[in-house]
């Protein structure tokens, strides 16, 4: 009678373990996407001094040869960061494609206006993609990081909660424009999605 006494005790620490490991996973995830989610926000507030600087030359939202210079360069430093190249290059795809989604809105928003904020003449060239590198670089970093998150069941949720945490601490409605961003721009993180 023993027996299956111990069998049910045997059989709660078994479910005390899951538990807590998929407790720690999930810790895990929320530490390593945190930083990732910070750049990719960083990286989509440098968004509306893009469509400024649009905005006063003019320029199309869309330049397909600035996106594949920086998508290959984005590869190029994964793969010295043992990222695989298909990862990065979806990251940075979704990255691109959020920053686009915010200068369209931004250019639309002042195009009905008739106006743009006031602000001093910006530097695309010298300027703001030198400060988009530098943020590539660091989100390489944290890709890598983060790349044990990538293939897991959980990841989608995980990256979503991780957004509504950002969204959250920095007071955003999830309908502003910077969460939707923000949601689009880390679409691209998870294997699975």
């Amino acid at each position: 009678m023993k027996i299956p006494h111990l069998k049910a005790k045997a059989a709660l620490c078994a479910a005390f373990v899951l538990f807590g490991m998929q407790a720690a996973r999930a810790d895990d995830a929320k530490n390593l996407l945190r930083p990732l989610v910070e750049s990719s926000a960083q990286r989509l507030g440098i968004g509306e001094e893009v469509a400024l600087s649009k905005w006063d030359s003019g320029t199309s939202v869309e330049d397909t040869a600035r996106e594949s210079a920086v998508i290959s360069n984005a590869v190029a430093q994964g793969q010295r960061a043992n990222l695989a190249a298909a990862d990065v290059t979806r990251f940075f795809k979704a990255q691109i494609e959020a920053n686009k989604l915010v200068q369209y809105a931004l250019l639309a928003r002042w195009r009905r206006t008739g106006y743009a904020p006031q602000h001093a003449p910006i530097d695309l060239t010298g300027t703001i993609r030198p400060e988009l590198d530098r943020l590539q670089t660091k989100i390489i970093a944290e890709l890598a990081a983060a790349n044990s998150v990538l293939d897991s069941n959980e990841c989608p949720k995980e990256v979503a909660r991780a957004v509504g945490r950002y969204a959250f601490e920095h007071q955003f409605d999830p309908a502003d424009l910077p969460v939707i961003a923000l949601d689009r721009a880390m679409a691209g993180f998870c294997r699975i999605y």
